[in-house]
C-alpha cells in the first residue's frame, strides 16, 4: 500500500455507512471521492528499460544471452524463473538451486545449494535447447561449475582420500569423465568462475604439513590440463552459497578477491600480478568481474538496508581499467552480479537517472564501459517522499502520530515543527530501522514520524502546545549513502479534542461499520491505496456485537459526544439513538443513549459537517 488520504478527503468520500462483503478485500470508494494528499510521485526522467523485472523476482541467480533467470514466490514456494528478453514470457523451474555459467545453460538441482546437488540438470534456456541430467553419485563427485551446455567441472573424491578435479561429459545419457592434469592431490574445497574462450579460473586449498593454502589456477578445457598455478586467497575458496562471484577470467586477466579490502589481478601474458584496495566499508563483501582488461567491483548491497540502521556507505559498482588505472562509475548500487555472456556483465543494482532494474555492461566503440538498461522494477534508487500521512487538522490530544512516508526507510530523518505564531520548535533526527525491536519512529510501509506526546516528552513547545498553524520540514539522509538527501516541508493547524467521521481509533486511518446478514456489527479498518484508488481492508474485522438487525440506518457524524467519532442509529419505530464512542489506551463504545422519537418521517440521514460554526458536527436529515 502506497499511502493513505488525509482524515479530510477520506471524510468527504465517504458519506454513508457502506455495504460491505465481509469477505472482501477492497472496498470501491464512491465516485467524486475528494483527491488524496501526497498521492505517490513517480520517478522523474526515468528511462524505460525493455521488460519489466518480477515482481517476485527477489534474487537475481543468472545471466544469458536470451534471458535471465531469478528466484522468488510462486504459488506460495520460492521458484526460480528464467524471464526472456524477446517476448518477456516466463518460464518456471522446479529447483531448490541453480548456478550460473554466463550462457544460457542453467545448472539446476534439488541440493541447498549448487555443490550439494548431486543429480543436477543442465538446462539449455535458448529456443530449442535441451536439458541433460547427471547423477554424479556413482562417480563420488561434488559439482564445481558447469562448463558447456553437457560439461561439468567436478571435484572427485578417491578411495584414498585424495581429490581430483574432472570434466565430466554426459554423452546420451552416459557419463564420461576426464581428470584434469596439474591440480595437486590435496587440494579442497575447489570452486571456479564461468568459463572464458575455452579457460576456467578454478580456486582451490591445499592441506598439507604446514597447514592450509590456497591457489587459483588458469585450466585449458580443451586440454584439461592446468597452464598457470597463481597464489590465491582463503575468502572466496570458503564461500559456499555461491550466492556472488568472487573470482573471474578475460582473454587479457584474471581477478580475484582476497580478502574484504582486496582484489588480486594478473596480466595473464606476463605473469604480473597486482593487488588493488578499492576502498569498500568495513566488513561488507566484495564481488568483482572482469570484462577484457577492465576489473568490475562493488559491495552487494539491498538498496532498502539490512534493517538495522546501517550507516556505511555502500561502494558503488565500478569499473577499472588495469591497463590506465581509469575508473568509470557504473550504478549507485549493486544487488548482484554476474559474468554475461560476450564479455559482459549483468548486475541487478540500480542508478538515480535510471531508477532500480537490471542492467548490462559492454564495452562499447571505444573500449570503454557502458550501462544499458535491460529490465526495471519501476522504483526509485533515491528516497523520494511520497506524502503527509496525516490529517492537515491535527488533534494535539489524538495518539495519532505526525506521519510522513517515503520511498524507503533505511535513512536518518533530521525533522523540525514550527509554532508558526510565537516561533516555538521542536527538532528531532529520526534514526529509522526496523530489525530487533524497531525504530519507535517507524510505522510501516516506509511511514516514519512522532506522536505529540513524544514531542511533548522532550520539548516545551510540545508540552505547552499551542493550536493554530505549524510549519515541518525534514531531510532524509540515506543511511547507505546511496542517492542525494530528500527534502519536504509543509504546514498542518493544530486543535484541540477535534471531531472526525470516520477514524473510531484515532489512529488516523478511516474505518467503516458493516452489519451482516445475521445483524452482527462489524468494525473494519482500512486505508487507500494510490495505485488501485481504493479503499482496502488492513486486517480482520473487529466485532463490535450482535442484534444490529433492529436498526434500519446507522450514521457516523462525527465528535458529538465525548469522543471524535460518534455514531447514532434509527430502530424501526423511528427512535435514534447516540452510541458514543472514547479512547483512552482502547477503544470504547459505551451503551446507547436516546436521542428521540420521529426520526422515521425522513428518508435520508447524515452527518459530520459543522454546519452552523459552533465546532460540533451537525446531523442533517431528508424527508
Amino acid at each position: 500500500m502506497s499511502g493513505f488520504a488525509t482524515r479530510r478527503g477520506v471524510s468527504a468520500a465517504i458519506t454513508t455507512v457502506l455495504a460491505v462483503t465481509l469477505g472482501a478485500g477492497v472496498l470501491t470508494a464512491p465516485a467524486g471521492a475528494a483527491p488524496l494528499t501526497g498521492a505517490a510521485v513517480a520517478e522523474a526522467g526515468a528511462q524505460a528499460a525493455p521488460l519489466a523485472y518480477p515482481a517476485n523476482g527477489l534474487w537475481f541467480s543468472a545471466s544469458g544471452k536470451t534471458g535471465f533467470l531469478t528466484r522468488g514466490p510462486v504459488n506460495g514456494t520460492y521458484q526460480f524463473q528464467w524471464n526472456r528478453y524477446a517476448d518477456g514470457s516466463v518460464t518456471t523451474i522446479d529447483a531448490v538451486s541453480a548456478d550460473s555459467t554466463g550462457t544460457d545453460v542453467i545448472m539446476t538441482g534439488k541440493g541447498q545449494y549448487p555443490r550439494t546437488s548431486l543429480v543436477l540438470q543442465l538446462r539449455d534456456m535458448a529456443p530449442g535447447g535441451g536439458t541433460v541430467t547427471m547423477d554424479l553419485r556413482p562417480l563420488n563427485a561434488t559439482y564445481v561449475k558447469a562448463v558447456s551446455r553437457d560439461t561439468i567441472l567436478a571435484e572427485v573424491k578417491k578411495a584414498d582420500g585424495s581429490v581430483e578435479l574432472h570434466l565430466v561429459t554426459s554423452t546420451g545419457g552416459t557419463l564420461t569423465q576426464r581428470k584434469v592434469e596439474g591440480v595437486p592431490a590435496d587440494a579442497h574445497r575447489i570452486s571456479a568462475a564461468p568459463a572464458r574462450d575455452g579457460s576456467a579460473l578454478v580456486t582451490f586449498g591445499l592441506t598439507g604439513t604446514s597447514g592450509s593454502r590456497y591457489r587459483a589456477a588458469v585450466v585449458d578445457l580443451a586440454a584439461a590440463k592446468v597452464v598457470s598455478t597463481h597464489d590465491g586467497s582463503p575468502f572466496f575458496v570458503n564461500r559456499y552459497d555461491d550466492q556472488h562471484e568472487y573470482s573471474a577470467i578475460s582473454a587479457t586477466h584474471l581477478a580475484w578477491v582476497s580478502s574484504e579490502k582486496e582484489i588480486v589481478t594478473v596480466d595473464r601474458a606476463t605473469g604480473v600480478r597486482s593487488s588493488f584496495d578499492p576502498q569498500g566499508a568495513e566488513g561488507m563483501y566484495l564481488a568483482t568481474g572482469l570484462m577484457g582488461s577492465w576489473l568490475t567491483y562493488g559491495n552487494p548491497a539491498h538498496l532498502e538496508g539490512d534493517g538495522f540502521g546501517e550507516t556505511n556507505p555502500v561502494l558503488p559498482y565500478t569499473a577499472k581499467s588495469l591497463t590506465t588505472g581509469e575508473t568509470v562509475k557504473l550504478l549507485d548500487y549493486v544487488a548482484t552480479a554476474w559474468t554475461g555472456p560476450d564479455g559482459t556483465m549483468l548486475v541487478r543494482g540500480g542508478t538515480v537517472e535510471h531508477g532500480d532494474g537490471l542492467f548490462r555492461i559492454s564495452l562499447g566503440a571505444d573500449g570503454r564501459p557502458a550501462v544499458e538498461p535491460v529490465a526495471s522494477t519501476g522504483k526509485p534508487v533515491q528516497i523520494r517522499y511520497l506524502g503527509q500521512r496525516f490529517p492537515d487538522r491535527f488533534d494535539l490530544t489524538s495518539p495519532a502520530p505526525l506521519k510522513w512516508e517515503l520511498s524507503r526507510s533505511n535513512a536518518d530523518v533530521d525533522v523540525r515543527i514550527t509554532h508558526r505564531a510565537t516561533g516555538k520548535s521542536f527538532s528531532k533526527t529520526l534514526n529509522l530501522y526496523t530489525e530487533s525491536a524497531g525504530s519507535p519512529h517507524l510505522f510501516g510501509d516506509s511511514t516514519f514520524g512522532l506522536t505529540w506526546s513524544q514531542i511533548a516528552a522532550e520539548s516545551p513547545m510540545g508540552k505547552d502546545a499551542e493550536t493554530g498553524v505549524y510549519d515541518w520540514s525534514f531531510t532524509a539522509r540515506p543511511q547507505n549513502g546511496v542517492g542525494p538527501d530528500a527534502k519536504a516541508s509543509g504546514t498542518f493547524t493544530a486543535g484541540r479534542h477535534l471531531s472526525t467521521q470516520h477514524d473510531l481509533d484515532q489512529d488516523a486511518e478511516p474505518d467503516l461499520l458493516a452489519r451482516d446478514a445475521a445483524g452482527v456489527l462489524w468494525w473494519v479498518h482500512t486505508g487507500y491505496d494510490d495505485a488501485k484508488k481504493t479503499l482496502v481492508r488492513d486486517y480482520s474485522p473487529t466485532k463490535i456485537g450482535p442484534s444490529w438487525q433492529i436498526y434500519d440506518r446507522i450514521e457516523t457524524i462525527g465528535g458529538i459526544g465525548g469522543g471524535p467519532t460518534d455514531f447514532v442509529a434509527r430502530d424501526r419505530s423511528g427512535v435514534l439513538w447516540l452510541y458514543d464512542v472514547t479512547r483512552t489506551y482502547k477503544t470504547r463504545i459505551s451503551a446507547r443513549k436516546q436521542v428521540g422519537g420521529g426520526w422515521n418521517t425522513y428518508t435520508q440521514l447524515t452527518g459530520g459537517g459543522d454546519l452552523d460554526g459552533d465546532g460540533r458536527p451537525d446531523l442533517v436529515a431528508v424527508d
